[in-house]
């Protein structure tokens, strides 16, 4: 069986989708769309730049939407017998993957990935934060380092992402202490991510109670595929049960690796990654079921 992936914030890339739209006409209204509701000069933004301005959540996060739900309209379209039984995505990719699989329409996630971008950045204004990846070590002993450092201030472990790669959220004196432990320790490779706040962390709060009113007022519906929502690992077919982790999303962490093994476990043993680059099939090659 084949399950189908969406990347997250971090697959931006000046000139994106670009090559998609000047080839296959049968997409350009998903184009047509996002520039009506996202203004005409973001299709541009997309394909020319500048990237500071490309790399803004609240511009990033609508066009890596984008980009993914057109690869998977052109993969139904020009892919005979193309059904995924399962759909996926880490952190902003689960609104491609509610988006492919009917919960919300595409106008719909658009309006979302845009409004969530511009929360949490104004959240990273508003509570300075910031991210690093621990490569090389196993998720215990990132959890327990972490555990030990809670006591100083606010750090989490953000992204599950596999077994020796985890993602630590905090402040961002918090990181950095965790980066001088983890050296400490011995561990070879930590990396300070480039982005705009502590995500997937307590410093999210603020900025996911607004967003969960935001979805409080929108209407999901059955999905048509099952889906594996980050904030359980579980497989779903419900709804509410959607919505409900859509909402807590912001604030916690990634399960991918958990959400891999279920994956496994129902039957997956093909995977396609649909949107912009291959991150996350490399991920799912270093996990285990």
């Amino acid at each position: 069986m084949l399950a189908a992936v969406f990347p997250g914030q971090g697959s931006q890339y000046v000139g994106m989708a670009r090559s998609l739209y000047d080839e296959f006409t049968e997409v350009r209204p998903l184009f047509e769309q996002a520039a009506e509701i996202l203004g005409d000069d973001f299709l541009k933004l997309m394909f020319e730049g500048p990237e500071g301005l490309l790399k803004e959540s609240k511009n990033t996060q609508p066009a890596i939407l984008l980009h993914s739900v057109v690869g998977y309209e052109l993969l139904k379209r020009r892919v005979t017998d193309f059904s995924p039984a399962i759909v996926m995505g880490h952190s902003l990719g689960e609104y491609s993957a509610l988006v492919v699989a009917g919960v919300i329409d595409f106008v719909t996630a658009l309006k979302l990935v845009r409004r969530r971008g511009e929360l949490m950045s104004a959240a990273g204004d508003k509570h300075p934060g910031g991210m690093a990846a621990v490569l090389g070590v196993t998720t215990d002993v990132v959890e327990s380092k972490i555990r030990e450092l809670q006591k100083y201030g606010t750090i989490v472990v953000a992204n599950y992402n596999s077994p020796m790669q985890t993602v630590i959220s905090g402040e961002v004196g918090m990181i950095d202490r965790a980066i001088e432990g983890f050296k400490k320790l011995g561990v070879k490779k930590v990396v300070k991510l480039k982005v705009s706040g502590a995500f997937h962390s307590p410093l999210m709060e603020e900025a996911s109670e607004e967003f969960a009113k935001l979805l409080d007022e929108v209407e999901f519906n059955t999905p048509k595929i099952p889906i594996i929502p980050n904030a359980t690992g579980k497989l779903t077919r419900d709804k509410e049960e959607l919505k409900s982790a859509l909402k807590r999303q912001m604030r916690s962490p990634v399960l991918w690796t958990q959400s891999v093994r279920e994956a496994k476990r129902f039957g997956i043993r093909r995977v396609i990654e649909v949107g912009p680059k291959k991150v996350l099939c490399g991920l799912i090659n270093k996990i285990d079921a």
